[in-house]
């Protein structure tokens, strides 16, 4: 059994997920046997979910799960993998709710969970489901709001008996305990996915990681932008960038061309610095898709990574 002082900083450097758009062909079986076959696999260090209630590809409609619940339900087939959301929407749910499903998942994951936040941007989804979407400033208001609820109910005070009490203007909170604490000391690490100045700033302060948002998977060129200019906020934060987590996102594919291609922008992102790179699967190819992908390029990224 891996203790806490053992648990490591950050997920190896190959992850999966089956993809959150295109998602013609996703069904729970699909989904149960791809992870499954994931957990036997050595090439992959992570699981991932996106936050959707529909089709992200779509204006309206098409199929999708809900990430929290489908997470704790997936854990149990990637043992000793990390299990990571990117990027849970700060819209759909009341901070505190998420703290506390982040901590089951925690616990789920012997403190191998990673929650990735975002402030929300699916126009037709809110609306079909009748939940606010605020313009962007006031997104990120609560997004911020938000996150200091997080680092409230993470910290060893709300595993007191009084909890926690945070004056905040949008999500204040009143000796709030989260009980039974989180097993990773200070709760599981936050990813944020902001893309300019504030978002930026907001993962100097709050963050260990960003993952490239997804709809630019594969665009090394944007990546080494983004890359350099949150080290840049980092430094400047008194932080080390080189213990921050820069995650990267592919769609793979299922041809020999589409996977060699992967592989090629894979080893590109690598290059430009990427510690950590999610590999997507069309929902259509799986489960068995999920060993070219692992064969043709998790492997010789990883390979390539030990020779550098």
């Amino acid at each position: 059994m891996v203790t806490v002082e053992q648990l490591p900083e950050r997920p190896g450097l190959v992850g999966f997920r089956l993809a959150a758009t295109g998602s013609v062909g996703l069904d729970w079986q699909r989904l149960d046997e791809t992870w499954a076959l994931a957990g036997e696999l050595d090439a992959f260090d992570a699981g991932w979910m996106s936050d959707h209630l529909s089709d992200a590809s779509r204006e309206r409609g098409g199929p999708a799960f809900e990430a929290f619940t489908t997470a704790a339900a997936l854990a149990r087939r990637v043992p000793g993998k990390w299990v990571g959301i990117a990027v849970a929407a700060n819209t759909f749910r009341h901070p505190a709710v998420t703290a506390k499903a982040a901590t089951v998942l925690d616990s789920v994951t012997g403190g191998r969970f990673i929650l990735g936040m975002g402030a929300g941007w699916h126009i037709g989804e809110h609306e079909s489901y009748g939940i606010s979407l605020p313009p962007l400033p006031e997104r990120y208001d609560r997004l911020e709001s938000a996150l200091r609820v997080l680092e409230a109910l993470f910290s060893p005070a709300a595993a007191e008996p009084d909890g926690v009490t945070l004056d905040d203007p949008i999500f204040p909170l009143r000796h709030a305990a989260n009980l039974p604490a989180p097993v990773r000391p200070g709760g599981p690490p936050i990813w944020l996915g902001g893309q300019k100045r504030r978002g930026m700033a907001l993962a100097a302060r709050y963050a260990s990681g960003w993952p490239l948002p997804g709809n630019r998977p594969g665009d090394v060129a944007y990546f080494s932008e983004k890359r350099e200019a949150l080290r840049s906020t980092l430094e400047a934060a008194g932080r080390d960038p080189d213990a921050f987590s820069f995650a990267a996102q592919i769609a793979c594919g299922t041809s020999p061309t589409e996977l060699r291609a992967a592989r090629e922008t894979s080893l590109e992102l690598l290059e430009a610095g990427a510690t950590h790179v999610i590999l997507g699967i069309a929902p259509a190819s799986a489960p068995h898709g999920l060993r070219a992908v692992a064969t043709q390029v998790a492997e010789p990224l990883m390979e390539a990574a030990l020779k550098r």
